[in-house]
């Protein structure tokens, strides 16, 4: 039987039949009254993975997309003409955004002197730049965006990704992907053993604040896919970091109602590239993932009006250990009742390393309670600097005539 639990406060859809080629013939009726567009944050280096050829692939099959735009950085100029012979055989209307050409370098150096948002090179702000570029067309309805690492994409996954947001009787303004990163072991380690027992170690020691118990509600907060509305698109404020997924699920919280927000299942399991721990490293691998996490929580509960402390963090650090020593013990059970590889040593080696993370965090967050300030909405950047849009959109498209 499948699974059809729902936690109470955010809409789970479930995946109980595994069927998705009845939504994308829906989609494609939907298309002729609401514009949907997909983006595709990626490096350069992506390219040449087997996993993003096959999502082109896939995505050629597709007839209800608008517009597709790729947002990418860690190309030179001889790259970024490699990008464009690249996505050519795409049948869609697309464009390649060069986040850190030239070009858009001028716009982000006009954004630091207004003191709006400093360039950091990342999939913050490549998801950014592409949300205000498809918002200079001012005629999108709906944006969906995931990863370029997926190794077994299959169309019917944007197909449900989509029509939560796409579809008019539905009513939703945000969805978010969930799956089960599983293969002959468990993945997922920053989600399992990081941000889950992180926000309920945080809910024993602050109470159950509405933000706290909304992020515990997500099956996957990490997931770097998902859909919401050009509107909602327009009001938030997006991490230019690590600590983008958390901090737009905290925006759209803010944002819009929890009845206009649901989570979804994809597949049943979701194949991504893995990090590596880089333990006693703040600038790679999975410490930094956790390293801006942190920051991103940290911060944003602070937002919320909640006093964090060192007497708080001395008390989480604690806290967070204990709880995420019982969550391996769940999940190492899990695994033997399944027949699946599980190295405890290392998993309790990951719980060692985020423990480093959440001290690194909570020293800076001491030190600057404004650390990590999230890209300012679109709304914001229009009232400051009138026809930035307009301009963005211009330079996007002499870049790709090149």
């Amino acid at each position: 039987m499948g699974d059809f639990y729902q936690h109470g406060l955010i809409t789970t859809l479930h995946r109980l039949n595994g069927g998705g080629e009845q939504l994308e013939g829906e989609l494609k009726k939907i298309s002729s009254r609401r514009a949907i567009a997909l983006v595709l944050p990626s490096l350069y280096s992506e390219l040449e993975q087997p996993a993003f050829q096959k999502i082109i692939h896939e995505l050629g099959k597709t007839g209800y997309l608008s517009e597709i735009v790729i947002s990418m950085n860690r190309m030179d100029k001889p790259q970024f003409r490699q990008a464009l012979k690249f996505f050519d055989s795409l049948e869609q209307p697309h464009r390649i955004i060069w986040n850190d050409g030239p070009r858009i370098g001028r716009l982000y150096a006009k954004l630091q002197k207004e003191g709006l948002a400093e360039y950091v090179s990342g999939k913050g702000f490549n998801v950014w730049l592409a949300f205000g570029y498809l918002l200079s067309n001012r005629s999108v309805d709906v944006i969906v965006t995931h990863d370029c690492d997926i190794v077994n994409y299959n169309r019917n996954f944007l197909a449900r990704l989509a029509y939560p947001v796409a579809s008019s009787s539905l009513c939703y303004e945000y969805c978010k992907a969930y799956y089960a990163r599983v293969t002959d072991r468990m993945y997922g380690r920053v989600t399992r053993l990081f941000v889950t027992p992180l926000i309920r170690s945080l809910v024993q020691i602050l109470g159950s604040h509405p933000l706290l118990v909304y992020l515990d509600n997500f099956r996957y907060p990490l997931a770097g896919e998902f859909a919401l509305s050009a509107d909602l698109a327009r009001a938030i404020r997006i991490p230019g970091d690590w600590g983008m997924e958390i901090g737009i699920l905290a925006e759209v919280f803010r944002n819009t109602s929890t009845r206009r927000i649901c989570q979804i299942e994809l597949a049943e399991s979701f194949e991504h590239k893995h990090q590596e721990l880089a333990r006693g490293s703040s600038s790679e691998g999975l410490m930094k993932m956790a390293f801006d996490i942190a920051k991103s929580i940290f911060r944003t509960l602070a937002s919320e009006g909640l006093v964090i402390n060192s007497a708080t963090f001395t008390s989480l650090k604690f806290a967070y250990t204990r709880t995420a020593r019982e969550m391996l013990r769940r999940y190492q059970d899990d695994a033997r009742v399944n027949g699946l590889v599980f190295d405890a040593r290392d998993e309790g080696l990951a719980i060692e390393t985020f423990v480093d993370a959440i001290e690194l965090a909570a020293k800076i967050f001491l030190k600057d309670r404004l650390i990590s300030p999230l890209i300012p909405s679109w709304s914001r950047v229009e009232a400051a600097i009138p026809g930035f849009l307009d301009k963005l959109r211009e330079q996007v498209e002499k870049d790709n005539s090149l």
